[in-house]
């Protein structure tokens, strides 16, 4: 539950902002008429991303206890640990310039007068979140075994804080720090990734792909059980395991490693460019790290 709720707060957030940054920038332009092409195309990826993580679910629940659906959860682990790599990366390379390159891209499809082209502006936003969501719901409730409910629960409040931090910022004026807010949930989502690599490990090793590193490290069953309702939060939120392999622990160690570097390398970056670049127009845009959208 407390898993779903931070995928879906971030993921919620990063959407929601986006499609903000189209209404409040087609509302000062006079353009209030092309609200419809943006509703429109966001509820068209909802229904796609919501559809196909139901289809994906069904289809790999009736494969229950079988080797297709341990072949199938790994893909899921590793394919949900990738995209939430690269999407936190992403937004901390990109966030600073985000809401420009949203209203550039708005100009060019009012220009050529495509009311296709905002409704699939926003399609490939929301979709695209809704795709990453439901690949890491999808994800966490094979990790979890059971109390799915639980984490579609987690799910929708986190989907609901979301759309209130949206409204406040869009039609409030509110201001929020989304600098800091996408770095503390980064974080967090790394380590649900470093996870989710871990179980991938372990499936991998059971499944006879990997034959090495497979000793025990340690047996916490006794004193702390994955089975049980707080090792279960312990696993979904912190990759936790009662019985982890020493390539378990290589993985989960070994990827925090790397991305802590990686954020590292992103940060001096920012910095030595930001030090380096000549000074803005405060006219021209706002940083993204101090985002007023109503403003916008």
């Amino acid at each position: 539950m407390l898993a779903t709720f931070v995928i879906f707060l971030r993921e919620g957030i990063e959407a929601s902002m986006i499609v903000a940054v189209l209404l409040a920038y087609l509302d000062k332009i006079g353009q209030r008429r092309h609200f419809r092409d943006i509703f429109v195309g966001c509820a068209l990826a909802i229904v796609l991303a919501t559809g196909g993580g139901i289809v994906a679910y069904v289809t790999i629940r009736a494969y229950a206890g079988s080797r297709v659906q341990t072949i199938f959860e790994t893909c899921t682990y590793l394919l949900a640990a990738a995209v939430l790599t690269y999407m936190t990366v992403w937004m901390r390379v990109h966030a600073r310039s985000i809401s420009r390159e949203l209203r550039e891209r708005t100009e060019r499809a009012l220009e050529r007068g495509e009311r296709f082209g905002l409704g699939f502006l926003a399609f490939q936003a929301v979709g695209r979140e809704g795709l990453e969501t439901a690949v890491f719901t999808l994800a966490i409730v094979f990790a979890a075994g059971t109390g799915s409910h639980f984490a579609l629960l987690g799910g929708g409040l986190g989907l609901a804080v979301a759309l209130a931090v949206a409204f406040s910022i869009y039609r409030l004026g509110k201001r929020l720090d989304l600098g800091r807010f996408f770095s503390v949930l980064g974080a967090v989502l790394m380590i649900f990734a470093a996870g989710l690599l871990a179980d991938a490990a372990e499936n991998m090793q059971q499944l006879g792909w990997v034959k090495v590193l497979t000793h025990q490290l340690w047996n916490s069953t006794g004193v702390l059980s994955e089975d049980s309702a707080l090792g279960d939060v312990f696993h979904s939120l912190f990759g936790y395991a009662d019985r982890p392999t020493v390539l378990q622990a290589i993985v989960y160690v070994g990827f925090l490693a790397v991305v802590l570097v990686a954020f590292k390398m992103v940060s001096v970056h920012q910095r030595t460019g930001a030090a380096t670049a000549p000074p803005a127009p405060s006219s021209v845009d706002r940083s993204s790290s101090q985002t007023d959208l109503s403003a916008s």
